[in-house]
């Protein structure tokens, strides 16, 4: 199943119902962690993607061009501010910069506003 790229329509549907399970989980650049892309507006960089960590994934040094929300469905997620367990909600102002690891694994489910930038 695609998820469609959100475009102003007059002719869409007012609600877009997406069966998650049936989406492939895609392997990120980053050994260890993985995406499915629940909505995203290429024109703006929109997105939320659920994302799944491996124990010891480690995404390096980015910044966070706009806003970004994560809130843990299970795990945890660390960076050098503190960590988000399983239940609870981080949101990332723009501009910010951090390393993001897990020790045990995670299934994040996450909103950005635009893509990170990274400085690998």
């Amino acid at each position: 199943m695609n998820v469609e790229t959100l475009i102003p329509d007059s002719t869409a549907p007012d609600s877009t119902y997406v069966d998650v399970e049936k989406l492939p989980w895609e392997k990120t650049r980053f050994p260890g962690i993985e995406s499915k892309t629940l909505m995203e507006n290429k024109a703006t960089g929109l997105s939320t993607l659920l994302m799944r960590w491996a124990p010891g994934a480690h995404l390096p040094r980015h910044e966070h061009v706009e806003i970004e929300q994560s809130y843990l469905i299970s795990g945890s997620l660390a960076d050098h501010a503190g960590v988000c367990r399983a239940g609870q909600y981080v949101w990332r102002r723009a501009g910010s910069r951090h390393d993001a690891w897990t020790d045990e694994g995670c299934l994040v489910l996450a909103v950005f506003l635009k893509p990170n930038q990274f400085f690998d």
